[in-house]
């Protein structure tokens, strides 16, 4: 068994500022253009993309300002000081990938205190070399390092069972098993806990095998535009309503203030098994500020052939949808992340209908009104996209990086398109609370 090379990632921050601000300067134009068209008589129907438009101004523009987080030296001092606990649960994951991940984290600048792996009931393994080479490294490092099965129970089961083992920790960090992280990637999650509110912090997550083929690459490029544009604006205000379960750091408290909740969550009368990281990021918006890290990176394998993204996207729609009725519930109507959420699902919600209504007239099949309608989808998609030109990866040449960034407009078209009518068909069958994927090893290294 190999090891896989480290993997890091850093932005050119001084450049991500101006990207953003061209990005938003070429928006508000854009939005200036159709809201005249509007109120020179133009289709009412534009007023809803307009406002759009507007919405995703205010978020570049917010994002702009985006920077890591820096704690002072007295707060250094004391995070340093800190017991942190990694969770990895582990579901019959390819030996390799698994592997790379415990690597990554004994390389960490701020190692853990203990690192926890569950393997939740496996079915194409007991990755025995793995458990073997790891308990004897994590001695090594002078890092408790701990191993158990348990019968399949899903990803919460095999988090709290992990977290049981290190009860201790002042900081719990949730790790997919098969992601890899940066080297710092820890030390710098640890960075904004230095203020008291903030309650949890999310990573930034690329991807590992972007290479592969067309799909990886629009995955590569679509998931950091929308962590380094909506999630950044977000967090300015302490208000990121979804981690991503690759890497997240959490104060304890999150945890175990609501491990029971968390375990027993129902859906008509079923248990709950997916939308564990929008959940814990409840949970910590309820305690104070939810806030990312940008210079905390973490590599996770996406899904290399359409079968496999189609069931990995249902699953999250769904979980979307359903944690959707649990904001509403469960977030104070004081709070900036309430009425953000909710103008979201407005806004979705008329777009929808709008786009229903204008295919039903046949206004938008008109060859003249398709094209127009995808050069503005994939100019609008560059515009969100332009922050991916700031990130400089090991693993990837200055090609690779405007090739992956090519590939902007088609994300847009696949959303607008593929993915909307996927997310209908999430929302009506939002009831299968199923895992849905890795009945096999689905990625390898």
């Amino acid at each position: 068994m190999s090891a896989q090379p480290p993997l890091s990632a850093f932005r050119v921050t001084g450049r991500a500022t101006w990207v953003l601000l061209a990005g938003a300067a070429a928006g508000i134009a854009w939005a200036g253009y159709r809201l005249t068209a509007v109120v020179t008589g133009g289709n009412p129907v534009l007023w809803v993309y307009a406002a759009g438009i507007v919405l995703l101004v205010w978020q570049l523009a917010v994002a702009a300002f985006d920077k890591p987080s820096r704690a002072t030296d007295d707060g250094a001092a004391r995070l340093a000081q800190a017991e942190v606990a990694v969770l990895v649960p582990a579901f019959n994951e390819d030996d390799e990938t698994l592997r790379a991940n415990l690597e990554a984290l004994l390389r960490q600048t701020h190692l853990p205190a203990a690192i926890c792996v569950v393997d939740d009931g496996s079915t194409v393994g007991d990755y025995a070399a793995v458990r073997d080479w790891f308990l004897g490294a994590a001695e090594g490092a002078g890092v408790t390092g701990t191993w158990q099965r348990q019968p399949n129970g899903g990803k919460r089961s095999a988090q709290v069972t992990a977290a049981r083992t290190a009860p201790h920790a002042d900081f719990y960090v949730t790790v997919d098993s098969d992601t890899q992280l940066d080297r710092r990637a820890i030390e710098e999650t640890l960075q904004p806990f230095e203020d008291p509110q903030v309650q949890s912090v999310a990573g930034t997550v690329l991807v590992t095998n972007y290479r592969t083929n067309l799909l990886t690459r629009m995955q590569e490029v679509w998931y950091l535009s929308m962590q380094m544009v909506d999630r950044a604006a977000l967090s300015r205000t302490g208000s990121v309503l979804v981690n991503s379960g690759a890497l997240a750091t959490y104060r304890a408290a999150v945890l175990w203030d609501n491990v029971e909740h968390y375990l027993a969550e129902t859906f008509r009368g079923r248990p709950v098994h997916t939308s564990d990281d929008s959940l814990l990021t409840l949970f910590a918006q309820q305690r104070g500020r939810t806030v990312h890290q940008p210079s905390a990176f973490a590599f996770t394998n996406m899904p290399s052939t359409f079968d496999g993204h189609r069931r990995q996207q249902l699953r999250w729609m769904r979980g979307s949808f359903l944690r959707s009725g649990t904001r509403f519930r469960s977030l104070p109507t004081d709070r900036f992340a309430y009425w953000y959420h909710l103008v979201r699902w407005v806004q979705y919600s008329v777009a929808t209908m709008a786009l229903v209504a204008l295919v039903v007239s046949g206004a938008l099949l008109h060859p003249a009104a398709l094209a127009m309608g995808a050069v503005i989808v994939g100019t609008v998609q560059l515009v969100v996209a332009a922050p991916y030109l700031t990130l400089r990866r090991s693993d990837q040449t200055t090609a690779q990086r405007v090739t992956v960034f090519a590939c902007a407009p088609l994300v847009g078209l696949w959303y607008l398109t593929v993915l909307r009518v996927m997310r209908w068909y999430a929302m009506a069958t939002v009831g299968n609370v199923s895992w849905g994927t890795r009945q096999s090893v689905e990625v390898t290294a």
